[in-house]
């Protein structure tokens, strides 16, 4: 009986970390998005009055 709640004990445990690293993975690429984009705007910015920053805004 032990043995069948450590099994499901771990099975439990590893879908439960399954379903974090998929969710953060999904975090990950809207992350990416959204840096994607500001880059891209940055850089459409940058143009217009002749100076390029690699870094961003600031």
């Amino acid at each position: 009986m032990g043995i069948i709640l450590l099994v499901l004990l771990l099975a439990l445990i590893l879908a439960g970390i399954g379903a974090v690293v998929h969710l953060l993975w999904w975090i990950a690429i809207v992350v990416f998005v959204f840096w994607l984009v500001g880059w891209a705007v940055a850089r459409g910015e940058a143009a217009g009055s002749g100076r390029r920053r690699w870094y961003g805004r600031y």
